[in-house]
């Protein structure tokens, strides 16, 4: 009885020996090739232009006075001194601004955080007469530039007794339209369904808020925390205009007393370039570490 030959159960093309024909891979175009170089090479150059001024910064900070006149676009100083940041800390109050900075962006990101979070929670679950027009209100606020609103915030502030003090500068910033906005817009994405069983365990409006919905939008959450902290730490306008001592000076302020030259003749552009590059640290840190999480923002809506 002749034994019969098992057909190969695969269904991959062999050759005359058995064995398996691997496919060749497709080379690309010289097309693909050639629009993806030229991609590349345009982010590279965009790039390049976002980035150069941050670098001169940088390079010119560790020059004298007069090469950083003479050569501002050179990216290798001459000579390299540190003597633009020994006069920063031995002859200006950066502590004091940097103290200063660190206090109030803390008070504003961790309000901003809270009370946006809560109006927004607010405008998307709450029915209440209006709350239409209300958040057309927050979305024309968001259109209106914000040196307009600085002579009037002036004025309020002296009429409440908060002018030239810590509350005058942190409590107009506690919350933002942009921030109740972004929150509305996560709080949206998230069905209503997930808060039914705390309700039925008799859990009130703000314990479900706090509980099950306001975990879930972690990454709005991280997103106005990075927005916020940026923009507390980089705000200029609004510290001119409520206080006056310079005392209360922060970092942004007290850099631009720099400008003005405040600590002798010439262009002190070292100076003035180095507490900039210092500024510039921690918001930097604060973006690498979290910049993932806002990418990631979106899918989290769709997951919520």
């Amino acid at each position: 009885m002749t034994a019969i030959a098992e057909k190969p159960t695969t269904t991959e093309p062999r050759g005359h020996d058995g064995r398996v024909i691997t496919p060749r891979k497709r080379r690309p175009s010289a097309r693909l090739l050639t629009g993806a170089t030229l991609s590349y090479l345009m982010l590279v150059a965009l790039a390049l232009i976002y980035i150069y001024p941050f670098l001169i910064s940088i390079a010119s900070s560790f020059k004298t006075d007069a090469e950083a006149t003479q050569n501002a676009l050179a990216l290798l100083p001459g000579t390299v001194t540190f003597a633009a940041y020994d006069r920063l800390f031995n002859d200006t109050d950066i502590a004091r601004w940097a103290g200063n900075s660190v206090l109030i962006t803390v008070f504003v990101t961790i309000g901003r955080m809270f009370f946006d979070s809560l109006a927004g929670y607010a405008l998307s679950r709450l029915k209440f007469r209006g709350r239409t027009l209300l958040f057309a209100a927050f979305l024309a606020v968001l259109s209106v530039p914000n040196v307009v609103l600085l002579i009037p915030r002036f004025l309020i502030l002296q009429q409440l007794g908060m002018y030239d003090s810590y509350a005058g500068m942190i409590v107009p910033l506690l919350s933002t339209a942009a921030g109740i906005f972004i929150m509305k817009q996560f709080f949206d994405s998230i069905p209503v369904s997930v808060e039914e069983a705390a309700r039925i365990d008799g859990a009130g409006v703000f314990r479900t808020f706090w509980t099950i919905v306001l975990p879930m939008a972690r990454p709005a959450l991280v997103t106005l925390f990075i927005l916020s902290f940026q923009g507390s730490w980089n705000e200029f306008a609004h510290f001119v205009v409520s206080r006056q001592s310079s005392e209360l000076n922060t970092l942004t302020t007290g850099v631009a007393s720099l400008v003005s030259g405040q600590l002798g003749e010439g262009n002190q552009y070292p100076l003035q370039l180095a507490a900039a590059v210092l500024m510039t640290i921690p918001v930097a840190i604060l973006f690498f570490i979290f910049q993932r999480r806002i990418m990631n923002t979106t899918a989290g809506a769709e997951k919520g």
